[in-house]
């Protein structure tokens, strides 16, 4: 151990203070594009569930009333089951529409030249459906406009739009 691992952030100039990103953060080590996660993996546990709970109910009516270890709760959990089971294959929609169809379905709708961009994955409604939520900025060095679309990550959809002037001031971080 030396000498500079005993000083803490305080005691360094800002010019000797140095940040880095973890090697599992560091984006520019990707060699294959991301692929975003979809829903329809929810298909999976609810079978599960399903299958689990009609298991429970079986288990119930095999092990008769005098059971000591199988009562009444079986039952409940089984029908417990077996509807969070339904919910989750309801809710596992197939996200057909993913980040970059969504960014160039917003990019039509704000009409203007998008230079920064954000896509963030939601669900909206009961059913959880999946909506992309894309914040837009215009191509300029100071961004004169912004946008926020919904587009709906099953069909592509725009759900909903809205552009404005941008009424960030950020003049002090130029040049």
């Amino acid at each position: 151990m030396n000498a500079e691992d005993d000083l803490s952030p305080e005691d360094l100039s800002p010019e000797e203070v140095r940040d880095a990103l973890p090697a599992d953060l560091d984006t520019t080590a990707i060699e294959t594009p991301y692929l975003f996660p979809n829903n329809s993996r929810r298909r999976i546990p609810g079978v599960l569930y399903i299958l689990i709970g009609i298991a429970c109910i079986v288990v119930r009516s095999v092990a008769g009333d005098d059971a000591v270890l199988v009562n009444g709760g079986v039952t409940v959990a089984g029908i417990v089951l077996i509807v969070v089971g339904l919910y989750h294959l309801q809710g596992g929609w197939d996200l057909a529409f993913d980040e970059e169809h969504a960014l160039q379905a917003a990019t039509r709708q704000v009409g203007f030249p998008v230079g920064h961009a954000s896509a963030q994955l939601g669900w909206r409604g009961v059913r959880s459906r999946p909506t992309w939520r894309i914040l837009l900025y215009s191509n300029e060095p100071t961004p004169e406009q912004r946008g926020l679309v919904l587009v709906d990550g099953v069909d592509g959809e725009i759900i909903d739009h809205f552009t404005e002037k941008n009424p960030e001031d950020w003049t002090a971080l130029q040049g």
